[in-house]
């Protein structure tokens, strides 16, 4: 029973590794196609650049994984609160006061949740221990 223990947690660790490594060569895919699409325009927006800070938090957090093993819940969250704001921005001329306002809750919330996490992260640490 214990071997059949290992083998599957060999599994789950290759199904992750190569999950990681769909996600890394998408994000490259991406940024190389937002670039491209930069150069044929010959500008760069705040839209563009505020995209190709969401490609880099991803990287960030694929590079935190690979070498710590574990997925801050902050990473994702900061994620999304650049992408309300990246949203915000490209649309404002068609959000009306609602909508907007709506955005902008939604992002003081999730930054709320960011801080509540790191105090309780910092106030209440993780215990480790021996053996993982």
């Amino acid at each position: 029973m214990n071997n059949f223990r290992v083998i599957g947690h060999r599994a789950l660790t290759l199904t992750q590794d190569v999950g990681l490594l769909i996600i890394a060569i998408s994000t490259i895919i991406a940024v190389g196609f937002e670039i491209a699409s930069m150069v044929a325009a010959r500008t760069v927006t705040l839209a563009d650049l505020l995209l190709l800070f969401i490609y880099l938090e991803v990287f960030a957090m694929i590079a935190i994984y690979l070498n710590s093993g574990k997925l801050p819940v902050r990473m994702p969250l900061y994620i999304a609160m650049v992408a309300l704001a990246r949203y915000m921005i490209l649309d404002m001329k068609n959000l009306d006061s609602w909508k907007m306002l709506a955005i902008a809750g939604a992002t003081l919330l999730i930054a709320i949740t960011v801080l509540i996490i790191w105090y309780g992260h910092n106030r209440y640490p993780y215990q480790e221990k021996d053996g993982g």
